[in-house]
């Protein structure tokens, strides 16, 4: 069936991988560090449909505006002369709007329609990782917040998400003994998820070898071999490897990686930051979502982990320690037993965004056996197996996927119409 090259062993470049050997095809991932270890390794691990709605939503751009010159709001905006940056912004703000915001989250439900059935199906293949069923609990210092956070879910009323129940702050200190008294409000999810994310992609990375597939870590793509439309071949400093197609996955890398194949990618780096402490049992014992914060709960065994923000400096991995007291105060707000001082282990990572906050998915333009799955940005983990799947439907058929048109990286390539029909190379 041939040999995929696949860049990138985050969550969705192992996921794909896994899925094409399934399918019969040969994949040898390549990763510029450790698999595993970049953004998939210290998030929230929430397995959340609830929240597919792209980034850019009305009214965010007066919020960021207000947000920009504080370096410890959710989101940070750091000021610098990037003209692809600046016009990256621009296309952001300009998908900051009702219509874009409404397709866009029509598109990722329906990717997401078989996201719970997917999961399920990874464990009973054998993947082993923590996995979580008891909901998505909300919690917030005000009733106003809470109310906003309603009228989100409310949304999603023709996805089959039912009225939610709004529960007062003694409600949720009966369901989850570990919050502040005061939070004042939030209700409970019933059907949403968590993982652990650093053990699924270690699953993942252990089926990709046991299948027969190969993993090559600390190994860069510095160049493509590109004859007639079609990659022939991926440079690395041991040499050149030969293939039948490629798929980049490279997370907040991915930009720079399309370019080596000559297509750009409007792909921006969103820093992420996480607090992992060490507890013998957990203060909470289901993922919470910290509403005014914007910060992430979640409890693993023998663990708790707070994660949010959404820094816009570029790729980087620089820590700014504002960012993480921003977390560690939420903590203290939300949850009666979160430590004082300095304890756990501070993470930040890159997550990949688009200036209109849906993924990137499918055949590259104008390359017959290159495809791309990228720009997932805080839905890595939810998306992962549905990615996988549709995008291996997609490189083992003759027509490009319906199903995948809203993500076509081809909205971005003038001259370019998404969803066209193209030859089947892969």
């Amino acid at each position: 069936m041939g040999k995929t090259v696949v860049i990138g062993a985050g969550v969705i470049g192992l996921a794909c991988a896994y899925e094409l050997l399934k399918s019969g095809r040969d994949a040898h991932v390549f990763d510029r560090g450790k698999a595993g270890q970049a953004c998939s390794a210290g998030n929230a691990g929430w397995v959340v449909p609830a929240m597919s709605a792209p980034i850019p939503a009305p009214g965010l751009v007066a919020t960021s505006l207000r947000w920009m010159v504080r370096r410890d709001s959710p989101l940070y905006i750091r000021p610098r002369l990037d003209p692809p940056f600046a016009a990256w912004l621009w296309r952001f703000w300009r998908n900051c709007r009702a219509e874009p915001h409404r397709s866009g989250l029509n598109a990722v439900m329906a990717l997401n329609a078989d996201t719970m059935r997917l999961f399920d199906a990874w464990r009973a293949e054998g993947l082993a990782f923590e996995m979580k069923q008891d909901g998505l609990l909300y919690a917030g210092l005000s009733d106003a917040a809470v109310g906003h956070a309603v009228a989100d879910i409310e949304q999603l009323s023709s996805f089959g998400y039912t009225p939610v129940e709004r529960l007062s702050g003694a409600d949720l200190r009966d369901l989850e003994p570990g919050i502040s008294t005061r939070v004042a409000g939030g209700f409970l999810l019933p059907n949403e998820r968590s993982v652990r994310p650093e053990q699924l992609t270690a699953a993942l990375a252990s089926a990709v070898i046991q299948l027969g597939g190969a993993i090559s870590e600390n190994t860069e793509i510095t160049g493509a071999r590109v004859v007639n439309g079609e990659a022939r071949a991926v440079e690395t400093p041991e040499g050149a490897i030969e293939c039948d197609s490629v798929l980049v996955a490279a997370g907040a890398w991915s930009g720079d990686v399309a370019r080596q194949f000559g297509v750009s990618l409007p792909i921006q780096a969103g820093k992420g930051y996480s607090i992992t402490v060490d507890m013998k049992e957990p203060t909470v014992t289901r993922p919470i979502d910290l509403i005014e914060a914007r910060v992430a709960c979640t409890p693993f065994d023998g663990a708790l982990r707070l994660a949010g923000t959404m820094e816009l400096s570029g790729q980087n991995l620089r820590l700014e320690p504002s960012r993480v007291a921003a977390i560690r105060r939420a903590g203290h707000a939300y949850l009666a037993g979160w430590p004082a001082g300095d304890d756990g282990r501070v993470w930040v990572g890159m997550r990949p965004l688009t200036p209109d906050g849906l993924p990137i998915i499918g055949r590259m333009p104008r390359l017959a056996n290159v495809f791309v799955a990228t720009g997932h940005a805080m839905l890595g983990v939810t998306l992962a197996p549905a990615t996988a799947r549709a995008l291996a439907d997609a490189m083992l058929s003759a027509e490009d996927s319906t199903a995948l048109t809203s993500f076509d990286a081809a909205r971005f390539s003038a001259g370019t119409r998404p969803g066209r029909s193209r030859s089947r190379s892969a």
